[in-house]
């Protein structure tokens, strides 16, 4: 194959999933056998007004660990250890087309073999609960620049969003920062009121900022109560999303260790809700939907 090949005959098999509203281009690897470079493929499916459209790509393959096994890339082609709505999002998959049983199951992904219980609703929806593994909180797992600092970052005062004086009105964000990994990197910050911060400015600067050797997934969050929050979210390599489960995983995580919300929580996100649960000693619990939009044939450039 040349090194960029338009596909005219079978072309590329996928399946367009999300997680409220968190969507993925989906390849089945256990049936679509197509040679391509995915770090290359992801942007031209991702494409909103020239691909499929999507926050990334995700490959289903097979496991010698798991049931299946997911690897994520964000729009930009960078590869990205986890997905919590994406990992919902395989598990419908490979119960849909009979890979495994509903019920309990296992996914292999960067972050290690995760368990989640998958029921399905109907042949294109299913409610998945997912052992999100344990929070990592030491600076060099998370990972940030473990040189300044080495104790957790909790309510720590924060220099990575800069000097612009006007974000800082407590209305609008908390000077603060929370660090915490569940597999892939998540900086939380508090404030009055999700819909003033200026997401678009911010999250780029924060996500790339030097302080986060591997970027960041960036998160501005609003306590309603002890059990609910809203959040917004500017995902790495993928900018703003409508969800981002790992992402409400860290925002759990940071609401027990700052004392601002309860062992169970419901997320506000822009596509939905989840329900998340941690008890300050295991693992994180997440449960949502997954949904399978429609089938496809891409025939475009195949890298």
């Amino acid at each position: 194959m040349t090194q960029v090949e338009r596909v005219e005959s079978k072309g590329l098999s996928f399946i367009k999933m999300h997680g409220l509203g968190n969507d993925y281009v989906y390849i089945d690897r256990f049936t679509e056998s197509a040679a391509f470079d995915p770090v290359t493929l992801a942007p031209l499916l991702a494409d909103r007004h020239r691909g499929v459209g999507g926050d990334g790509l995700i490959l289903v393959e097979p496991s010698n660990k798991a049931t299946a096994k997911m690897r994520m890339f964000n729009a930009d082609g960078s590869e990205s250890e986890m997905c919590g709505n994406g990992v919902r999002c395989v598990g419908h998959l490979v119960v849909s087309r009979g890979y495994s049983a509903a019920g309990d199951l296992t996914i292999e992904t960067g972050r290690g073999v995760l368990g989640m219980t998958v029921s399905p609703l109907s042949s294109k929806v299913s409610q998945v609960r997912v052992d999100m593994g344990q929070p990592l909180l030491n600076p060099e797992d998370i990972p940030v620049d473990s040189a300044s600092v080495t104790e957790p970052i909790i309510d720590a005062a924060s220099s990575v969003i800069g000097k612009h004086s006007e974000w800082w009105d407590a209305s609008v964000l908390d000077a603060r920062m929370t660090c915490v990994s569940m597999g892939n990197p998540h900086v939380i910050f508090y404030c009055g009121d999700v819909g003033k911060v200026p997401l678009e400015m911010i999250g780029p600067l924060v996500e790339n900022h030097r302080f986060f050797p591997h970027r960041v997934n960036v998160h501005f969050v609003q306590c309603k109560s002890r059990d609910r929050v809203k959040m917004v979210t500017w995902e790495r390599g993928s900018g703003p999303t409508q969800a981002c489960g790992t992402g409400a995983s860290a925002v759990c995580v940071a609401g027990r260790l700052t004392g601002r919300t309860n062992e169970m929580i419901k997320a506000e996100l822009p596509g939905g809700e989840l329900e998340l649960s941690w008890d300050m000693k295991g693992s994180v619990y997440m449960s949502g939907p997954a949904e399978e939009v429609f089938l496809g044939v891409w025939q475009g450039l195949v890298p």
